[in-house]
């Protein structure tokens, strides 16, 4: 035509086709100090294949076309299955090649396969965050199975710890590859399992391994297309936990009826379901009235990887903020060279640098659990930060879409999706208030924990002022928490771990701005041009 409106200039190219690893320095270096050196080619590869259009575009795939309940066949019979986008297989089949599953259960396992597996599990979720559901109940199942798998079902061990991820109807015999999922909590209780009403009585005989029968519900019944879920329900001795098979060993579906799929808000790819059991085949996992001793056993673990999800989707909502300021023309320079963009780009940066310190130190201690010392560490540590970094990740995704502008809240651009993700692993697992009182629980019930933050603490003691300031407070504390105050003691020691971590690994110039940053009661401080600089080189894979 003779004539145009306007030519396009200035808009910024979405990010794709970096490296999920290699550009993040805070992550390579935690890989390295933490034990899991030896997988960081691996890491590599990872990295530049998520970070590839390709697999980016598997994850907007997998969103737009969520998962479809099929209730029956064409003939009329119940079906209970569920259909997925393609998108969907191949996210998942490049999760369970990169063994995200079950890595640290492997036979020939070695020291670091759980900060191995920690990375790996935080590249892919920069990518898409609802296949992480079934990977992260199937990793945490494993443990308890390996120890009390019922006897029908053992030839599934090596199937569990296969690198395969197989989506075909069928028997758990019969698959290259294996998933678990998990249904706890029913319409009356939520968090509150001991109000279950689902019943199980005993086909025969009672005891570990037995046949029961199941009748009862689930309000979420997390990816029902798995193999065999860990469901509780009330036995004669008490409420139980319970090995669900999709499939009965002689090939028959199981009696588990899919009403529907819930609608969610984000993780929008993950099937999440509402169930009815009618007289379901289950077996006795460990004793009767142990249900929740055996749920807890894998709650720590899946939370852990909510902590872990959470810094992820973080990660990559910086990574395309600071993409668009290095492009984008504002008042004559690129945004990265607006002072007071670089300000908040800056102290994002440093935020998710004590974070990936905090969770390596974390998944460490994870790795080494048959120390008692770390063990307690896990323990204390993993509902902190469960609480501190889930909840930190909504306004964090919130300054990310600011930072792109109009075009961040667009559904053009990936942030929203992010958004919608980020509340998700702050409620499943147990909200904010069910975290900080595990940490009550364990602060009281296990004396020790004391003595071991004591030593960490006190180790980096007269380095920061404000970090001496905090931990003096805190250990004021100590004994005379009360449950209203449950929230803001977590909120401190969270803090406090990330600061010893922060101060014992990053320069000096970064420990003490984050500290500044982040202990300063007086609220956020301007950082200076140089710790800018580093923190920002760092972010994009540089070397501060």
């Amino acid at each position: 035509m003779p004539w145009q409106t306007h030519t396009v200039f200035n808009q910024p190219l979405p990010l794709s086709n970096s490296n999920l690893f290699l550009s993040d320095s805070a992550l390579r270096e935690a890989v390295i100090r933490e034990g899991a050196g030896w997988d960081s080619d691996l890491l590599a590869s990872i990295g530049s294949q998520l970070g590839s259009a390709e697999s980016l575009e598997l994850g907007r795939l997998a969103n737009s076309r969520p998962p479809e309940l099929l209730s029956f066949d064409p003939r009329g019979e119940r079906l209970d299955d569920v259909r997925f986008h393609p998108a969907w297989h191949l996210l998942m089949q490049g999760l369970c090649a990169s063994r995200v599953h079950n890595l640290p259960w492997q036979e020939d396992s070695r020291i670091g396969d759980m900060v191995a597996r920690s990375a790996r599990f935080i590249l892919h979720a920069q990518v898409e965050a609802g296949t992480l559901c079934p990977v992260t109940m199937t990793h945490a199942a494993i443990p308890l199975l390996q120890q009390m798998l019922p006897a029908p079902f053992r030839d599934w061990l090596p199937r569990l710890l296969s690198d395969r991820y197989d989506p075909r109807l069928g028997t758990g015999h019969e698959k290259r590859g294996l998933l678990i999922g998990m249904g706890m909590t029913e319409k009356q209780g939520g968090s509150d399992v001991l109000s279950n009403t689902t019943r199980a009585t005993p086909a025969q005989a009672r005891g570990p391994g037995e046949h029961y029968l199941i009748t009862g519900h689930k309000w979420f019944f997390s990816a029902p297309q798995s193999d065999a879920h860990l469901i509780l329900a009330q036995a004669p001795g008490g409420l139980s936990c319970f090995f669900l098979p999709r499939f009965l060993p002689d090939g028959s579906r199981n009696r588990v009826h899919l009403m529907r799929l819930k609608d969610k808000l984000g993780n929008r790819s993950n099937a999440s379901s509402e169930v009815e059991f009618c007289d379901a085949s289950g077996w006795l996992m460990g004793e009767e009235g142990d249900g929740v001793r055996q749920i807890l056993k894998m709650g720590g673990l899946t939370r852990f990887d909510c902590a872990l999800g959470s810094h992820g989707l973080m990660r990559r909502a910086l990574s395309v903020a600071l993409y668009h300021a290095h492009q984008r023309q504002v008042f004559g320079k690129t945004l990265i060279d607006q002072p007071l963009m670089r300000q908040v780009l800056g102290r994002m940066a440093l935020q998710l640098e004590g974070q990936t310190a905090f969770l390596f130190r974390l998944a460490r201690a994870w790795d080494q659990s048959q120390n008692p010392g770390e063990a307690l560490w896990s323990r204390l540590f993993t509902p902190a930060a469960k609480f501190g970094i889930c909840r930190a990740g909504i306004p964090f995704v919130a300054e990310a879409m600011e930072v792109l502008g109009g075009i961040g809240y667009c559904e053009d651009n990936e942030l929203p999706r992010l958004y919608r993700e980020m509340p998700v692993n702050s409620i499943w697992e147990g909200s904010g208030n069910m975290m900080c009182l595990d940490v009550l629980r364990v602060l009281n019930k296990h004396p020790g924990v004391k003595e071991q933050l004591r030593a960490e603490f006190d180790g980096v003691k007269g380095q920061n002022r404000h970090f001496d300031r905090t931990w003096r407070q805190v250990k004021q504390r100590f004994g005379k928490v009360q449950e209203a105050e449950a929230r803001d003691l977590t909120r401190r020691l969270m803090l406090l771990g990330t600061g010893s971590q922060v101060l014992q690994h990053l320069a000096p110039p970064l420990a003490d701005a984050w500290c500044r940053m982040m202990l300063d009661p007086r609220g956020p401080v301007q950082l200076s041009g140089q710790v800018t600089e580093d923190v920002l080189l760092r972010a994009t894979g540089g070397a501060g």
